[in-house]
């Protein structure tokens, strides 16, 4: 196959949609304190660099199910690429450069 590759549209969206999941899950994660469950905080200074966390209120239950529909969505993402009918017709030899370029189809645009 040659260096381009022109991917069908459901697979070129389901790679944008999973960019724009974990760019939210990202985000989500750095908002929310270090700690699912409420835990004291702690110094730790016997490995190679310290580490400090501060006390964590945990998640609540709506940042859970978020987080948990944001995991959820982007494994079904996941499969749905990966599984894609698309990849039958690239050859196994041009598969992996086939796979990063679809990672960076968006930046082409």
């Amino acid at each position: 196959m040659s260096a381009s590759h022109e991917f069908p549209s459901d697979l070129l969206a389901g790679q944008e949609e999973l960019h724009q999941i974990r760019a939210e899950l990202s985000a989500l994660l750095k908002r929310l304190p270090w700690s699912v469950v409420p835990l004291d905080g702690f110094t730790d200074d016997t490995g190679w660099r310290k580490i400090e966390r501060p006390a964590s209120p945990g998640w609540t239950a709506d940042e859970q199910a978020e987080v948990e529909k944001l995991r959820r969505r982007e494994h079904e993402l996941s499969v749905f690429i990966t599984g894609h009918r698309y990849w039958t017709e690239v050859a196994v030899t041009d598969r992996v450069q086939a796979r990063a370029k679809l990672k960076h189809a968006h930046e082409e645009e």
